[in-house]
This record gives C-alpha cells, sequence and structure tokens, in this order.
C-alpha cells in the first residue's frame, strides 16, 4: 500500500508529458477533480497538479516530435548519482543526466532494458507526492513487461526491490516492497505483457493507477470528454473495479474503485 512516508525504492512522484498541457489539464480536471498550477521560467513552465491542496502530480509539455505522450513515475532515491550508474551497469540507459531542480531535489530519467521510461527523485525541499490512496490519486503502479524475471533483477538491482509472489486461483501476482519491507508495504505490480491481450506487447510501459469512488462512472466521463476507455470495467475480488484508460491525446493509465480493506 502506498503512503507519503516515502522509502527509497517507493514510488514518490509522477507526471505527465502531454503535447497539449492546457487541454489536459482540462480533462483530468474534469475526470479526477484536479486543479493544475502552471510553473514559472525557472522551471520551463513545468506545472503541477493539486486536488484538495495537496500535489497530486506533475505536468509538461512534450512536443509530439519528441515522443508520445505518457505518464511517468518516479521512485525514491538517496543518491541520484548512484542510481544513475547502478542503472548503467544494470543494462539501462541515462536517458536525463542527474541534475538538480533548484533545492527542492536532485533528479534523473532512465530507461530500462525493455526501453520503458521511469525516473527517480531524491527529496530535499520537494518530499515527493503529497496525497496517495486517496481519491483522485495514485493508488499503486504495475509494470508491464516482456519478461518479469529480467525485471525484477533490474530493479532490484537499481532500486532496492524486494520481490514476493502473491498466489491466487491458477498463478501468482509479482509484487515489489522496499528493502526489509512487508506485504502490506507493496507499491508495486510486474505482469507479462503478453497475458493482457488490450496491451501491445512491443509497448511495455508503467501504468499508473489512480484511485476513484465509482470505477463505471469514471469510465465513462473520460470517454465524454474524449478520452478512451481502452478496458471496460472489470472487478477483481478483493481488489476492487479498475478500468483502462487513455486520455485525449493517448497517455495511458488506470483507475480503480479499490476494495475495503479487510479487517484483522
Amino acid at each position: 500500500m502506498l503512503t507519503t512516508d516515502y522509502k527509497d525504492g517507493s514510488p514518490n512522484w509522477v507526471d505527465l508529458g502531454t503535447p497539449d498541457l492546457d487541454a489536459a489539464a482540462g480533462f483530468y480536471g474534469e475526470l479526477l477533480g484536479w486543479d493544475f498550477r502552471a510553473g514559472g521560467e525557472e522551471v520551463g513552465g513545468y506545472g503541477m497538479f493539486h486536488l484538495g491542496g495537496k500535489t497530486v502530480a506533475g505536468g509538461m509539455t512534450v512536443p509530439a516530435v519528441e515522443g508520445p505522450s505518457a505518464w511517468q513515475a518516479y521512485f525514491q532515491t538517496s543518491d541520484t548519482d548512484a542510481t544513475a550508474a547502478a542503472v548503467t551497469k544494470a543494462g539501462g540507459t541515462v536517458t536525463v543526466e542527474p541534475m538538480d531542480v533548484m533545492d527542492l531535489g536532485r533528479t534523473a530519467v532512465f530507461a530500462d532494458p525493455e526501453g520503458v521510461g521511469f525516473g527517480v527523485w531524491q527529496p530535499r525541499g520537494h518530499t515527493g507526492l503529497g496525497a496517495v490512496t486517496e481519491p483522485g490519486s495514485l493508488c499503486w503502479t504495475e509494470l508491464y513487461t516482456g519478461d518479469v524475471a529480467a525485471a525484477a533483477r533490474f530493479y532490484g538491482a537499481v532500486l532496492g526491490w524486494e520481490i514476493r509472489e502473491m498466489p491466487y486461483e491458477g498463478g501468482a501476482y509479482t509484487m515489489a516492497i522496499p528493502a526489509g519491507g512487508t506485504d502490506e508495504e507493496s507499491f508495486a505490480g510486474l505482469v507479462p505483457i503478453s497475458m493482457d491481450p488490450i496491451e501491445d506487447t512491443e509497448r511495455p510501459y508503467w501504468s499508473l493507477y489512480f484511485e476513484v469512488v465509482d470505477c463505471d462512472a469514471t469510465a465513462a466521463k473520460a470517454e465524454e470528454s474524449g478520452g478512451k476507455v481502452r478496458l471496460t470495467p472489470v472487478s477483481m475480488e478483493g481488489v476492487g473495479r479498475f478500468a483502462k484508460l487513455a486520455d485525449p491525446f493517448g497517455a495511458r493509465f488506470t483507475v480503480i474503485a479499490s476494495a475495503p480493506a479487510s479487517g484483522p
């Protein structure tokens, strides 16, 4: 379960790269209740999405010629430069070299051996997302990969993850937890992309899950607002009801109305 008590290896930031930041802000505002506050010249117009006064994501303009619209996850590190070196050693690529973001923190962006983008955030003045697991905020991350075992080795070497298997009827779900953590501190799943017929095996990616109160209403709203329902709402016992969506510019994400936590 995600919390804002971030540990090394856990997701502590997400952002959206889109060709039309104003239109995207309108879409997510209608869908999840976010309001967008643009940054100044000192941050290149990079802005923040807020919900109830808490920061829930970042956003920036990425021209279509520079790459497709996409959500990106960032994971906490206490040493961005050491993580960058570990990425290279493990077979990944440094796509944005480590850099300071004023006095807020230090960041870098990478691609894993399959080409899936992700970043790290080393907090200083800015600790990360102000809200998680609440309706309208990030509640889970999931890597769709061509090789779960290889991905587990890579991210374990780079971010110090421990891997646990959660059995279910007919198989097991691979989960990531911070080093020395418990199953209750899990924050990501690793899924064979070939198992999901709606996914393109040539496009592995990190899917971000945002908590919602009503999955069906949110999916319908996304379509009404110019987005796409990639997977109609599905219920999973003990997990909740979720749908895979894409915004009007093709950025993929998932919404979920999580099942209530079971008692002791």
